[in-house]
């Protein structure tokens, strides 16, 4: 019986001229235009009782509830075109849902959770110091910033269940080392390195990359996050102020008589002793109405900071989701014989330059008719770039090479094996030269820091063929630490002070010197141009100290360098030597009269 009414129930609508009458459910009446009713169950109906039964037995049914008008029953209505129907919300959402999820949500980890207290107090803390300590300038300030930062970021892992890896101590630990450079000197540009240099590897820490393109990009992953990060916080914000009202306004309360109180405390103490008044006023920042929009603009940006730091430790982008396919694999001969050739031109190139070691330096110098100086400096930049060229060449081949069998494994190795050796002779000789150069001109900014590059570079070099017996798992990871190690050691040999003192020492030894290009460098050079007989240290003083005593920098923005300076102009003063300065350091051209055949030296 069961069986029958679900066949009834599944057959459509009869019109009345073809004899069929109401279905299982015990709706409908002749013709179609009656009025059914709903009804109780009347008690199973078989389909073969005929109409006049079925007419009976819902007739003597009992009516309950309102008329339900009928649907889609009768000869005249028409059937809607499914082109014409209006969409239904529940097929717009599933449609919606099955769109393919963008590039970010692909390679995002996870939504992140709640964003808890811990995070949000030292997300504010971290903005607040922004707004108090970033306006001055940069010195220890950068440090203290950045700890409440880390701190935040350490909280959001944990409450996301991420655990401390020793790449990511590795990362964390070394972009806080590199926030020292800027406490301990005075010159822009080693400041500048190091805090780029901190920020990626602080970005390093938060996503755990390990590939090449999730090193590359996981560097400069804190940009993606600063959006999300700034939602993420503003939901955390509002839950927890519509869940704690109560607790908000006491703590708002509590900072409020705080504040009042450190004030005319603070202020009563400072006028009853001068020496309270000045270590106050040292510890305190010193803010003003001009600076306010300055101020606003450090608080937001640290805010934000704070936040991509703490929403990419709670829910890191994989960047190594992003994989680069190898090129299609050549045949050795290919493959093997433009790297061959190459090889070979360098083995000749590497032995002339031996040659030249060996004794013969003094015959090319007569047969070109160039000077040692000259012939140092024509050759540095080619071989610089000849350096990174083979960089590029290498990286290229890798993608192309035979790695079908063991024998285009060896193949491989053995030929990009001996060409990183032989770039590595190109170095050293790029380096030689550069030596001999300083020797004949003296160091400068620009000298040391191509220096610096080509010798990182070399660094490189060493690393891939280390990757080549041992393999190129940690490679990525092993250039980025070789790279910010390199900007630490920049910074920590102070090269404006390094400057300073080759150029003292080269005068010492009878060379001519560059007062105008000394004064231009920061206060790390100030000890070792504190060297100088007179009058030349006072004319290569007299700069430093007027512009130190127009700083006014507060302590925390006040770097070891400038402090050191300051220390050793007030203890020996530069004496004002009037018009004198104008002519010493400048009687003999340093060139020796290469300037006439090049008047511009990019060094």
């Amino acid at each position: 019986m069961s069986e029958q009414l679900s066949d009834a129930s599944n057959r459509p609508d009869v019109p009345p001229e073809s004899g069929g009458g109401a279905g299982a459910d015990g709706s409908g009446e002749p013709g179609g235009a009656g009025k059914p009713a709903s009804v109780t169950a009347p008690g199973p109906v078989s389909v073969s009782e005929g109409p006049g039964r079925a007419r009976a037995a819902a007739a003597s049914a009992p009516v309950s509830g309102p008329p339900v008008p009928p649907q889609n029953v009768g000869p005249d209505v028409p059937k809607v075109p499914a082109y014409l129907r209006p969409p239904q919300p529940a097929d717009a959402w599933q449609h919606r849902g099955q769109q393919p999820p963008g590039v970010m949500t692909r390679l995002r980890a996870a939504s992140p959770p709640a964003i808890g207290p811990g995070t949000l107090w030292s997300v504010f803390a971290t903005a607040l110091l922004s707004a108090l300590l970033l306006g001055d300038g940069l010195g220890v300030n950068l440090l203290i910033v950045a700890v409440p930062a880390a701190v935040g970021a350490f909280f959001a892992a944990r409450s996301a269940g991420r655990r401390l890896r020793p790449w990511t101590a590795v990362w964390a630990l070394g972009g806080l080392v590199l926030l020292t450079i800027p406490a301990l000197r005075d010159a822009g540009w080693p400041v500048f390195l190091a805090t780029v240099s901190a920020l990626a590897l602080g970005s390093l820490a938060l996503h755990g990359s390990r590939s090449w393109p999730g090193v590359l990009l996981g560097s400069v992953g804190l940009l993606a996050s600063m959006a999300g990060g700034a939602r993420w916080g503003w939901r955390g914000v509002r839950a927890r102020a519509d869940d704690s009202r109560g607790r908000v306004r006491t703590v708002a309360r509590t900072t409020a008589v705080a504040v009042v109180l450190l004030i005319v405390f603070g202020a009563l103490f400072a006028s009853a002793d001068a020496a309270f008044a000045d270590l106050l006023g040292s510890l305190t920042p010193d803010m003003s109405i001009g600076d306010s929009p300055w101020r606003v603009f450090l608080f937001v940006l640290g805010l934000l900071g704070a936040l991509a730091a703490a929403y990419s430790a709670a829910a890191p982008v994989r960047w190594d989701g992003i994989t680069v396919r190898p090129g299609k694999a050549r045949n050795r001969a290919e493959w093997a014989l433009p790297l061959i050739v190459l090889n070979l031109l360098f083995a000749v190139f590497i032995g002339l330059q031996l040659v030249v070691l060996l004794g013969g330096y003094d015959k090319v110098l007569e047969e070109t008719g160039l000077k040692h100086a000259e012939y140092a400096r024509q050759g540095f930049w080619q071989l610089l770039w000849a350096t990174v060229l083979t960089l590029l060449v290498i990286a290229l081949a890798l993608r192309w090479a035979p790695r079908g069998k063991a024998g285009d494994r060896t193949l491989v190795r053995s030929v990009l094996g001996v060409l990183c050796v032989l770039t590595l002779v190109v170095v050293a000789s790029a380096l030689r030269r550069m030596d001999l150069y300083v020797d004949a001109f003296g160091l400068t900014r620009l000298r040391i820091s191509v220096a610096a590059v080509e010798l990182w570079l070399g660094v490189v070099l060493v690393l891939i063929l280390a990757a080549g017996v041992f393999g190129a798992r940690l490679l990525p990871r092993a250039v980025m630490v070789s790279a910010a190690a390199g900007v630490l050691a920049f910074g920590l040999i102070s090269p404006d002070g390094l400057i300073a003192e080759q150029n003292v020492q080269r005068h010492g030894d009878g060379a001519t010197i560059d007062i105008d290009y000394l004064e231009g460098l920061s206060a790390d050079a100030v000890p070792a141009l504190n060297e100088l007989p007179e009058p030349l240290r006072s004319c290569a003083l007299e700069n430093f100290q007027r512009d130190l005593g127009l700083r006014d920098t507060p302590w925390y923005a006040t770097s070891w360098g400038e402090a050191r300076a300051r220390d050793i102009l007030d203890e020996h003063p530069a004496a004002n030597q009037g018009t004198r300065c104008y002519d010493l350091g400048r009687e003999a051209d340093e060139r020796d009269g290469y300037e006439e055949e090049d008047s511009y030296d990019p060094y």
